[in-house]
C-alpha cells in the first residue's frame, strides 16, 4: 500500500482526501491555517482539516510549508497529492517523498496555468476542458504530466457545475493512477501545446460592458458565478449582480444597434437586452446590491423598465 501525504484546503479537495484515506496509508494531511469565516468571523477549520479529523488523520497547518520540510521527510511517504492547497511549495518540500508531489489541476495543461482555471476556461468560452495530474516542480504548473482526461463543456454550464464535474472526474482519474503508481508506472510526460494563464480573479474582472458581444458577456457571467459574480455598474446607480443569462434565439426581438436597449421584458423569462455587435442577451436572474436575488423580469417591473427603455447602467444617447 502506498504511503501518502495530502495537501489541500477547500471543499473541492475533500473527495480526493477521502479517496486517499480509502486506498492508501495517509501519514499526514497539510492544510492552510484556520481563519475567521462567516458573518460572525469565528475561526473555522478548513474543510480538508475537518474531513481529516473525522477520519482520525494527523493534520499539519504551517504558516509556511517550508517550516515542516524535515518533519514531512521523516514521515517516509511514497507520494504526496496536492489539490487546491493554496501555497507555493518550495524545493525542500517537494523533495520530501520518494516519487514526488502529484497535483490535480482543473484544466488541460499547459492551458490555464494558475489559480483560477475553471473560471477562466468558462469566461473565455472553451468548449473542452479537463483534469491534469502532473508532478510539481519549481515553475507555475509547468511540471511533467502523469495523466489527463478531457471533458466537453456545456455552453450554459457555470463555474459551480463545472467544478463539481471536474472534481468527480479528477477523483476517478486519481483512483486509476494510484494502481499504476503502486506498480511503479510513473509517467513524466512533458506538457505539450501553447501555454495560457489563469490568474487570480479580481472584482474588476467581473464588470460587464454591454458594448461587448453577448456571447462574451454570457461566458463571463457563468465563469464568475461563484465569486465575485458578474455585475453591471454606473456612477450613481446601485450595482446589479447578474447571476444567470441565456443566449437569444433567432426568433427573439431583433437588435436596433443600441447596446443597453431593452428589447423585451418577458414574465417568467427575463430582460432581453442589446449588447455589442448587434448581439442580444437574456438576463434571467439578478441581484440588486444589498438585496435578495430575483428574476430579471421582476427587477424590470420594479424599475419600470419596459421594451424600448435603456438599462440604467448605460448612457442613453439614443432616442
Amino acid at each position: 500500500m502506498l504511503k501518502t501525504l495530502f495537501f489541500g484546503t477547500p471543499e473541492t479537495a475533500v473527495p480526493f482526501l477521502r479517496l486517499l484515506a480509502r486506498r492508501t496509508e495517509v501519514r499526514a494531511v497539510v492544510s492552510q491555517p484556520d481563519r475567521p469565516a462567516g458573518r460572525g468571523l469565528e475561526v473555522a477549520a478548513t474543510p480538508v482539516k475537518a474531513a481529516a479529523l473525522e477520519q482520525g488523520l494527523t493534520v499539519l497547518q504551517p504558516a509556511k510549508p517550508s517550516q515542516i520540510a524535515e518533519e514531512l521527510k521523516a514521515l517516509d511517504a511514497d507520494l504526496a497529492v496536492v489539490v487546491a492547497y493554496g501555497r507555493i511549495l518550495k524545493p525542500e518540500v517537494l523533495a520530501a517523498t520518494r516519487l514526488g508531489f502529484l497535483n490535480a489541476h482543473f484544466s488541460l495543461l499547459p492551458k490555464y496555468r494558475g489559480a483560477a482555471p475553471v473560471q477562466w476556461s468558462l469566461a473565455r468560452g472553451e468548449a473542452t476542458t479537463g483534469v491534469t495530474l502532473f508532478w510539481l516542480d519549481a515553475g507555475l504548473d509547468t511540471g511533467p504530466v502523469q495523466a489527463a482526461r478531457a471533458t466537453p463543456v456545456d455552453p450554459d454550464e457555470d463555474a459551480g457545475a463545472l467544478l463539481a464535474r471536474l472534481t468527480a472526474l479528477g477523483v476517478e482519474l486519481l483512483d486509476a493512477q494510484l494502481d499504476a503508481l503502486a506498480e511503479g508506472a510513473v509517467v513524466r510526460r512533458p506538457q505539450e501545446g501553447e501555454p495560457s494563464l489563469a490568474p487570480l480573479i479580481t472584482r474588476e474582472d467581473a464588470r460587464l460592458d454591454l458594448t461587448r458581444p453577448a456571447s462574451e458577456l454570457h461566458d463571463r457571467v457563468r465563469g464568475l458565478r461563484l465569486w465575485p459574480r458578474a455585475y453591471l455598474e454606473k456612477a450613481g446607480v446601485p450595482r446589479l449582480l447578474v447571476l444567470k443569462t441565456a443566449r437569444a434565439a433567432a426568433s427573439d426581438a431583433p437588435a436596433r444597434g443600441e447596446p443597453g436597449r431593452v428589447l423585451a421584458v418577458a414574465r417568467g423569462r427575463g430582460i432581453l437586452v442589446e449588447c455589442g455587435s448587434r448581439s442580444r442577451l437574456w438576463l434571467l436572474d439578478v441581484q440588486p446590491e444589498g438585496k435578495k436575488p430575483l428574476g430579471a423580469a421582476d427587477f424590470a417591473n420594479g424599475q419600470r423598465l419596459a421594451e424600448g427603455a435603456f438599462l440604467p447602467f448605460v448612457d442613453a444617447t439614443h432616442s
